[in-house]
């Protein structure tokens, strides 16, 4: 196999140190606008060529984008410019509606089946990848149906699912709007909630107060430090998805501001909070 990795950062070196454990005689390519990544990643033997030109990207197997969810966009859009021949594309990015818009504007010879892989840590860049990281994880795939005017190929399929095994990661599968949907429930509305009640806590006490904080608001604003530019990305492309989350929020939290007095629906929502969580673990 040979396979080019178009980003290098955490998740992007995590596939490329995986694929180096799990596929041992692939060839591996990397593609990074910042040079230093790129100088990294083959000093590392994370890869065996790179540069900064997406046209190393021909001739490969499989494409993996991964950049920040917009650029993916923009990359997957410069494909038919930059890469020559058929190519095979995906990415790893945790939208997915909006990527598959644009996959489908494109000429036949570049396929494209959308990816996210359920993974992540609290540190990013070349310098945090782990070649662990996608072990035992989720890694949805978004393959377009028989009666979409542009189906995924059942040989594409197959090679992607094939290629995220090897990765450690368990495959699966959802359509790119049904994983926006749970990803703005189950990942997007937690972040934003957590990051306005960090903004709202600090506001409200400011340094002096922080000071008095114990574990409980550490630990449950952890996703506070998170970087906005990537949360951007991700709020414009699943919209949608994630208005009509906060307003079950915004719902849930009015319905417990006009019971405080009672206690009624805190006890309701505490019940059932406790009930969810054990799913969790």
């Amino acid at each position: 196999m040979k396979l080019a990795i178009v980003g290098s950062g955490l998740i992007g070196g995590s596939i490329a140190l995986a694929a180096r454990r799990n596929l041992p005689d692939a060839r591996i390519v990397v593609v990074d606008s910042d040079r230093g990544v790129v100088d990294t990643a083959l000093r590392i033997n994370l890869a065996d060529e790179g540069g900064d030109d997406l046209a190393l990207a021909a001739g490969t197997d499989i494409v993996v984008l991964a950049a920040p969810v917009r650029q993916n966009i923009d990359l997957l859009k410069a494909i038919p410019d930059r890469v020559a021949g058929d190519v095979l594309v995906t990415d790893v990015g945790s939208t997915k509606a909006a990527i598959t818009d644009a996959a489908r504007a494109l000429p036949p010879r570049i396929r494209f089946i959308g990816g996210h892989p359920i993974a992540g840590a609290a540190s990013g860049g070349i310098e945090a990848v782990r070649r662990d990281l996608f072990q035992g994880r989720p890694w949805v795939l978004t393959p377009l149906p028989d009666d979409d005017p542009h189906p995924t190929r059942r040989d594409d399929l197959d090679l992607v699912e094939r290629f995220v095994k090897k990765l450690g990661a368990e495959p699966c599968r959802l359509s790119p709007v049904e994983h926006d949907r749970l990803m703005a429930y189950v990942s997007h509305l937690p972040q934003i909630a957590v990051s306005a009640l960090m903004q709202v806590v600090g506001d409200g006490v400011l340094h002096e107060g922080l000071l008095l904080a114990g574990n409980g608001l550490r630990d449950s604003t952890r996703l506070a430090s998170s970087p906005p530019g990537t949360w951007r990305d991700i709020a414009s492309t699943n919209a949608p998805a994630l208005e009509t989350a906060l307003d079950d929020l915004i719902r849930a939290l009015q319905r417990l501001k006009d019971d405080l007095r009672r206690g009624d629906e805190l006890e309701r929502v505490f019940a059932t909070a406790e009930r969810w969580k054990g799913f969790l673990g």
